[in-house]
């Protein structure tokens, strides 16, 4: 069990999760000015160390977002922290607040940027789920809902 040291607060949400530390000067300022959350994003994730990162163009195959981008993390820390960091560059950025689901148990965390979608996985979930095949040049093109 985690004991806080003198100083420390123990928070019961942030078990898994490690605080995200600001992005280096440099890195901040090529964040903020990427113009894109796309950039950002791919920014962040750099910094933050994530692994076999992958941007899907959905145009034209969902309305969900242009598009998606793929990566892992080491271990559920790791997924953790990235997601975070993602989270932190987009606000950092101006960009409007990303949503994110599965921080909690950091197997796979979704975070929801608007126009792009970006997933964070620890190895074993990534290779299970295979989003990449599921959204990847084959998919058939959405119709548009009447």
């Amino acid at each position: 069990m985690f004991r806080p040291n003198k100083g420390m607060t123990a928070l019961s949400h942030l078990t898994v999760v490690e605080a995200a530390r600001p992005l280096s000067p440099d890195r901040a300022r090529s964040a903020t000015h990427a113009g894109s959350p796309l950039d950002t994003i791919l920014v962040a994730l750099d910094d933050a160390k994530a692994e076999e990162i992958v941007t899907l163009d959905l145009g034209g195959k969902s309305f969900l977002a242009d598009q998606m981008v793929v990566a892992s993390g080491r271990s559920d820390r790791h997924v953790g922290s990235v997601a975070e960091r993602v989270m932190q560059a987009l606000k950092d950025a101006g960009f409007p607040p990303a949503k994110a689901e599965g921080l909690r148990s950091c197997e796979w965390v979704l975070i929801d940027a608007g126009d792009v979608i970006v997933h964070v996985f620890k190895p074993d979930a990534r290779s299970f789920y295979n989003i990449e095949r599921l959204w990847g040049d084959d998919r058939p093109k959405e119709q548009k809902p009447r």
